[in-house]
């Protein structure tokens, strides 16, 4: 298997290839029946603010990247107002041509990482709810369901239900 390197993205060029991962991973969702994202769903802009207002983390293995996803401080569209005690991880996306088996868990590892490095306890994420799969795999990767958030068509919130998920990390 390809070792597995991360690499933060910035505005440049990085920008297209986040786009077409998100449009790809997208792709592949609505051919697999998930009703979650849309193919042209995140811009150039979307992902150029995230990597402002955040960190937006490439996986790479082989020489090539095979995923990617943020890392948000706050999250209060999903979570409400919160102290500073989580990091939230969003749109993880793996390139399911070319990444090795693991990736997605490496993602999550690198984040939790990242997220305890920044002296915070607990790393947060939402995962749509009509996709029991989904949820089996981040339970799988030690994350706790804490509850269900309904869809928040037209107030910035999220446009389907999520399900909220969170692990303790140890500091």
């Amino acid at each position: 298997m390809n070792e597995i390197t991360f690499r933060l993205a910035s505005e440049g060029d990085d920008l297209p290839a986040l786009v077409a991962l998100y449009d790809s991973a997208a792709r592949w969702m609505q051919e697999n029946g998930i009703d979650q994202w849309k193919p042209g769903g995140k811009d150039e802009e979307h992902f150029r603010l995230r990597v402002k207002e955040g960190e937006v983390w490439f996986a790479e293995a082989g020489g090539r990247t095979v995923g990617a996803f943020e890392l948000w401080w706050r999250d209060e569209p999903a979570w409400g107002p919160q102290p500073p005690e989580a990091g939230y991880v969003h749109r993880l996306m793996v390139d399911r041509e070319g990444a090795p088996a693991g990736a997605g868990r490496a993602m999550l590892t690198h984040a939790e990482r990242r997220i305890t490095a920044a002296g915070r306890t607990w790393s947060r994420l939402d995962c749509v709810s009509s996709n029991p799969r989904l949820r089996t795999y981040y339970e799988g990767a030690g994350y706790t369901f804490v509850g269900e958030q309904r869809a928040k068509k037209g107030d910035g919130g999220n446009p389907y239900a999520v399900t909220l998920l969170e692990k303790r990390l140890a500091l």
